[in-house]
């Protein structure tokens, strides 16, 4: 999400309160009582979701730690449907340079450092070149120029790592 101009909870509330309960369902995770108070209600909350603090919070922590994106992406989105941080908020990301033992004082200056923003926004560029249009999308990058999707929407990880498979024989009978 990555509003021209900032637009409150209310306005994507009634599609997530619709769709939330799908999501359980499908996955078994469960969204937070912190983030669902959001959700349940929108005109009492003071959140306007952007995913632009997010992505340059990550990119500041791939720097520390960039063998540990994936894991370090999975706590962010815990922190925001699990523990209901708002995520617009710098604070919000406090106990994860706690957890990952960074200095506070690095850390918080890189979240302000523009290489880290413009690196952020490098990255909602390759997602519009993809043609991203919701979320969870999952690609594989199968060299410099040729980028697959894998899936759209929530996909069973058997299917997932049948579509990887296959990609990986057709890879190994070109490479033959």
């Amino acid at each position: 999400m990555l509003p021209s101009e900032p637009v409150p909870i209310r306005i994507t509330a009634p599609l997530i309160k619709e769709l939330y309960p799908l999501v359980e369902e499908k996955t078994g995770v469960r969204f937070g009582p912190d983030f669902l108070w959001h959700i349940h209600h929108p005109d009492q909350s003071d959140w306007f979701p952007s995913s632009e603090l997010p992505a340059i919070a990550l990119n500041v922590f791939k720097s520390f730690l960039p063998d540990q994106q994936v894991d370090i992406t999975a706590r962010i989105q815990k922190a925001l449907f699990e523990e209901g941080r708002d995520l617009t908020d710098p604070e919000a990301y406090r106990h994860l340079v706690e957890y990952y033992g960074l200095s506070a004082e690095l850390f918080y200056a890189r979240l302000k450092d523009p290489d880290y923003k413009e690196q952020a926004y490098g990255e909602f560029e390759t997602c519009r070149q993809l043609k991203v249009t919701g979320y969870p999308q999952l690609f594989c990058q199968l060299n410099e120029s040729k980028i697959q999707m894998l899936s759209s929407g929530y996909t069973d990880v058997n299917l997932i790592q049948k579509r990887i498979d296959l990609i990986l024989n057709t890879l190994n009978s070109k490479l033959v």
